[in-house]
């Protein structure tokens, strides 16, 4: 995917004066020998900062090798102001850890330990948010486990860096529920740029008769196999993905990675004369997430779990319930989980098609009662329809209040293999304590529909991400055991 990051991953061994510095680069040479085994070859700065002249020698190390990412290594107790200083004036993503003991502890004692109290005490002073594991100390193996933790970590926060998100036409009147103020995404350094439908139909005719076209249907039915129901809606979709590929290549101006947020209905059909749904489905397979319904914040929260997993995302709606005599039908299936742990994930066919089992190209059910409510599809054709594979699953949201402050909901369960008996791409979901997540999350904090999901766990690496982004209202499933503070007691 060229639309996410590279990590190039740097590592600085840092040294309190008092302490051997001959510690620390034997400690950091056994982490980066445990990375190579799992082939993780850090840029290693033959600099180890004791001071902050040091902490320039490396930083200039790091610029002549295009790093962008830094794990500062606390070998021993280190230097707390100078090894702060390395990770402020560095400039993107940064982790701290620090050696766990060794068996000499006299001459071979680190205290490490005790070091990364006062560094993080220094890293507040700054301002920095920095990535810390959950337990920063420990051994070459164990340090280079939580190294390769970090490398979704800064990948997703290099590509915030560095996003525009592009929007095309204001939301449909009934589906305000995604309109959110946009400044909280300035200040996490996203772009965006709002345009008018007029300009997005305005390209797509420019590129009626371009000669590109009749490649892309080929991929189409390549792709679609015996799962293209309508074959003759191609070129127009070809022409539509074709027009929004140009349209990233000419506005992303300054921005090295792109997110679209489209209006998709109820114009879109009667204009463009088809349904945009198989087009976003591909672009996202591409790790360029598209948006129903011109939905900023859940463009971005697609972007960053494409990022994170390197995987194509979807977004659906928190769409139904499952019948009571389904989940009767699936017990062996669904054991383990409560008939209120389930609900129906759906949207109308923007899926990537390695999702889903036996993916088929057809026309949008209920557009089609609105529009062209007789006779043959037409103008409502161009959904990816199908039933998703049994997997993992995280949904996820990034949102702003109306005041304008960002907060996140994560949680972790799985896609199962039901059939859901229904139309769009869709699937049954299981979470566990739906129920009380439901109403204690996103009903109680105001979230829209629209979830993003990652077709496997993630939710480690997003809860580190929107820590270090300093978001500071994270929610997810609690287990049964540990109440929200809105739930009623008495129930």
């Amino acid at each position: 995917m060229s639309n996410i990051p590279t990590v190039n991953l740097g590592i600085v061994a840092v040294s309190r004066d008092c302490f051997p510095i001959k510690l620390s680069g034997t400690r950091r040479d056994a982490v980066v020998a445990e990375l190579a085994k799992k082939n993780v070859k850090p840029f290693v700065a033959n600099t180890i900062v004791e001071n902050e002249k040091d902490a320039l020698k490396a930083l200039d190390e790091l610029k002549q090798a295009k790093a962008n990412a830094l794990v500062v290594y606390l070998g021993n107790f280190g230097p707390e102001g100078p090894e702060t200083w390395l990770a402020q004036k560095f400039g993107g993503p940064v982790m701290f850890v620090a050696a766990a003991e060794e068996d000499n502890l006299v001459d071979g004692r680190g205290d490490a330990y005790c070091g990364m109290l006062n560094a993080s005490y220094n890293l507040g002073l700054r301002n920095m948010r920095v990535y810390i594991p959950e337990y920063p100390v420990g051994t070459p193996d164990e340090t280079a486990d939580m190294i390769c933790g970090f490398i979704p970590i800064a990948k997703v926060l290099l590509g915030l860096s560095s996003l525009k998100i592009i929007a095309f036409g204001p939301r449909p009147y009934d589906f305000l529920a995604c309109n959110a103020p946009i400044k909280p995404l300035y200040d996490l350094g996203v772009e965006i740029q709002e345009n008018s439908e007029l300009d997005l139909f305005a390209t797509f005719n420019e590129h009626k008769n371009d000669p590109r076209i009749d490649g892309v249907v080929k991929e189409m039915q390549e792709e679609l196999g015996i799962g293209n129901k309508h074959p003759g809606v191609l070129p127009r979709l070809a022409q539509f993905e074709l027009s929004l590929l140009d349209w990233i290549e000419k506005n992303a101006g300054a921005c090295n990675y792109v997110a679209l947020a489209d209006k998709c209905w109820p114009a879109f059909q009667t204009q463009f004369g088809f349904v945009p749904c198989y087009v976003n489905s591909r672009l996202a397979t591409r790790g360029i997430p598209v948006a129903c319904e011109a939905d900023i914040y859940g463009a971005l929260s697609e972007y960053i779990l494409t990022a994170a997993t390197g995987c194509p995302p979807s977004i659906l709606d928190i769409n139904n319930t499952i019948p009571k005599r389904m989940y009767d039908a699936n017990k062996k299936e669904l054991e383990g989980y409560k008939h209120t742990d389930l609900f129906m994930g759906f949207h109308c066919g923007n899926t990537p098609a390695c999702h889903m089992k036996n993916p088929e190209l057809r026309h949008q059910l209920i557009m089609k009662r609105l529009l062209e409510p007789d006779g043959e599809p037409e103008i409502t054709r161009g959904t990816l329809e199908g039933q998703f594979k049994a997997s993992k699953a995280t949904i996820f949201r990034l949102q702003s209040t109306a005041d304008g402050t960002l907060k996140t909901y994560i949680a972790q369960g799985e896609v199962k293999d039901i059939d859901p008996e229904s139309f769009g791409s869709i699937g049954v979901i299981a979470i566990p304590e739906m129920a009380r997540f439901y109403r204690n999350v996103l009903i109680e904090d105001n979230y829209p529909h629209h979830t993003a999901i990652a077709f496997e766990h993630v939710g480690k690496v997003l809860h580190s991400v929107v820590r270090i982004l300093g978001i500071s209202k994270i929610s997810y499933n609690q287990p049964a055991n540990l109440p929200y503070p809105t739930e009623n007691p008495f129930c």
